[in-house]
């Protein structure tokens, strides 16, 4: 930095006051033929501008000479004031022609003055904005690190901040890892300081978990451990708490507190220079890992790819630069607590998840699997729409935690079926299986009572007619047993087949009507008709396996499902799980349930479980009122859902058109027994 005066003066004039300018050692002498413009001055040399009447001519220019140096107003010999030629405000002093030499040097030295005045103000002022903008920068890091929730992801973020804020051309993070059980996991690995051997020892380890490094980008990488003691920079760092910097590692010798293991820097031909390593103190004063950063840089864009790159580039770390590094890594300690917090809660909200899908399985396991394959499917379809550029859903884009809801909200839309009764939930065909029992006894009774007239009607012929044309008699009664028997089997195959759910409307009856019309005398002598009313009532059920009392209490599970969900205080990002699980059966023109609610009203992540619902519900192989339809098939039913204004077809496309239906595979469909039945999903 120059500290030397300079003299701006007149070119081609001789001033009297100052016989020696230019002779003069203690400044630098410049003439100037027109005013110097204000922007041209060094910023860090005193400056002093000897004004006369010629330089003078531009008044908003010499104003703004004035700001960055002192201006010393030349006057004519005998004058007493500067005159109106010469801008009296923005002088600092006044010399005339004929002034004393003497008197001249101390105006000129004073002047001197106020332009090393002037300098030292821009350095401050520059210094104080520099400071500011260092502030400015921190309290942006840390309003960024407060609302990254990925640690993986803030983790990234701390390193590359600190890097770019020190010019550190690489680092490396650790972060403390204890176990409860007071054991340590084992591992072994070096890092950009050496690294070192895990062992299993009580207490904790610092585990490596990032490295970055800018000469040497694409370096391979895997987390280690090392002990929790000073047998390593790091570890020293974060047992005394106390931050620890290098000039240079190579210069520590055999007689010092750390060594510096250089086998990383001769594996990967890098040179380890100056280095700083800070714990991370937590807002409880608790340390929760350890920066490390290594080569400050003078232009921060360098590469070291050479010995020589780093004589050149590297300079020790200040103590303004640890001390920026320092004031991050307070901010990052916070940050990464935090994010370990939010990773507690959303490992707590998974568990509680699948405790929940457990539950739903547990009272209903023969569709063991479908919430699963729901989500799989809803949160498949998120993404293809993710890659949609045009139509409705061209700007629609989901985020981590919207992915997060949307799949929670799949795995849990059925959780209200622990509210239905277990008879009608698990309810496998048309008849209750005590109800199909009672018609195979009563069956069972008549075709032994037909036995029975058979054998009482051949007795009851021998006793009045002997043995005389016996023979055709009985033959007789056999075609009359029989034809009762194959009356009675075919009235019960009749029953059998229509106790099976179908899956669309099938069936006319016909055969129902006639076996309910048909008496037989029961064992107390009432006469009574082969199906009673409600018996007949359940078989002509023409869809599924539910009467209308039953469907409506399956039905109420997603009232049920939104109630239970909307007990829970989930988080701002999870708030919306309760709303998109409750309008997974309801329909866009309003004809579903619970609430008949249409399109506008539906939330587009509750139409895209309710495509997902209906898909797996169609192609399950666990649905006893069905068999698995195919892939194909189930496409065709979606889309005359579709048609008829059931479905979202922009949708629709979308999980056709990414394959969304293939993310499960078919063989992987199946996870327990198929005895379930259920039309709803």
């Amino acid at each position: 930095m120059t500290t030397t005066p300079l003299v701006l003066a007149p070119a081609g004039r001789i001033i009297a006051a100052f016989p020696t300018l230019g002779a003069d050692a203690g400044v630098t002498v410049r003439r100037i033929a027109s005013l110097a413009e204000a922007g041209d001055l060094p910023d860090d040399q005193p400056v002093v501008v000897l004004l006369d009447a010629a330089l003078a001519s531009d008044r908003p220019a010499v104003q703004a000479l004035a700001e960055r140096a002192a201006i010393v107003g030349i006057g004519a010999a005998n004058a007493v004031e500067p005159g109106p030629a010469l801008p009296a405000e923005v002088l600092c002093a006044f010399v005339v022609e004929d002034e004393a030499p003497a008197r001249a040097r101390t105006a000129l030295h004073g002047a001197v003055r106020h332009a090393a005045t002037l300098v030292a103000s821009r350095r401050e002022a520059a210094h104080a904005a520099a400071r500011a903008s260092e502030i400015a920068e921190l309290t942006r890091i840390g309003v960024a690190l407060s609302t990254e929730r990925d640690l993986p992801t803030l983790l990234t973020m701390i390193l590359e901040q600190a890097r770019r804020l020190s010019s550190a051309d690489a680092g490396s993070l650790y972060l403390v890892e204890r176990n409860e059980g007071g054991v340590r996991g084992l591992g072994e690995g070096r890092g950009m300081e050496g690294g070192g051997t895990g062992e299993a020892a009580s207490g904790a380890v610092l585990r490596f978990k990032l490295s970055q490094n800018q000469t040497l980008p694409d370096l391979p990488f895997s987390e280690f451990t090392i002990p929790l003691n000073a047998s390593s920079i790091a570890g020293a760092a974060a047992v005394t708490r106390e931050t620890i910097a290098f000039d240079d590692a190579y210069a520590l010798g055999p007689g010092d507190r750390f060594q510096f293991n250089r086998s990383f820097d001769e594996k990967f031909g890098y040179r380890t220079k100056s280095m700083v390593t800070i714990p991370m103190r937590s807002h409880r004063d608790e340390i929760v890992g350890v920066l490390q950063l290594i080569n400050r840089k003078r232009d921060a864009q360098a590469r070291l790819a050479s010995p020589a790159d780093v004589e050149r580039e590297v300079l020790p770390f200040d103590a303004h630069a640890i001390s920026l590094v320092s004031a991050l890594a307070s901010q990052a300690a916070v940050a990464i607590e935090n994010g370990r917090l939010y990773e507690d809660i959303e490992r707590l909200f998974e568990g509680f998840v699948m405790a929940s899908v457990t539950a739903i399985e547990s009272r209903d396991p023969t569709t063991s699997g479908h919430s699963s394959r729901v989500a799989i499917y809803t949160t498949g379809l998120a993404n293809a729409i993710d890659r949609v550029e045009s139509g409705p859903y061209g700007r629609l884009r989901f985020s981590r935690e919207e992915m997060r809801e949307l799949r929670y909200a799949s795995l849990l839309h059925d959780f209200g079926k622990v509210g239905v009764r277990e008879q009608v939930l698990v309810k496998q065909k048309k008849l209750y299986p005590s109800d199909l029992a009672i018609i195979r006894h009563r069956f069972q009774f008549l075709l032994q009572r037909a036995d029975l007239q058979y054998e009482r009607e051949r007795a009851q012929y021998l006793w009045e007619h002997g043995r005389t044309n016996y023979d055709e008699a009985l033959q007789r009664l056999d075609r009359a047993r029989g034809a009762a028997r194959d009356e009675l089997q075919r009235f019960l195959d009749a029953i059998q087949r229509a106790n099976e759910p179908t899956i669309l409307p099938e069936g006319t009856f016909e055969e129902l009507t006639e076996i309910n019309e048909r008496l037989y005398v029961d064992f107390d002598g009432t006469e009574k008709p082969l199906l009673s009313d409600d018996e007949l009532r359940y078989l002509m059920i023409n869809r599924g396996n539910l009467d209308e009392r039953e469907r409506r209490e399956i039905e109420s599970h997603v009232t049920h499902t939104y109630r239970f969900l909307d007990q829970i205080p989930w988080t701002r990002e999870l708030k919306g799980i309760p709303l998109i699980a409750w309008g997974h059966h309801e329909k866009l023109d309003g004809s579903g349930y619970p609430r008949g609610v249409r399109s506008d009203a539906i939330p587009v992540q509750t139409r895209m479980m309710t495509i997902s619902d209906i898909y797996d519900a169609l192609t399950a192989t666990d649905r006893p009122y069905k068999r698995a339809v195919p892939a194909v098939r189930a496409l065709d039913i979606l889309h005359d859902e579709a048609k008829h204004g059931h479905l979202d077809p922009q949708l629709l496309s979308a999980f056709v058109e990414a394959k969304v239906f293939e993310a499960v595979p078919t063989e992987g469909r199946r996870s327990g027994p198929s005895r379930r039945v259920t039309p709803t999903g």
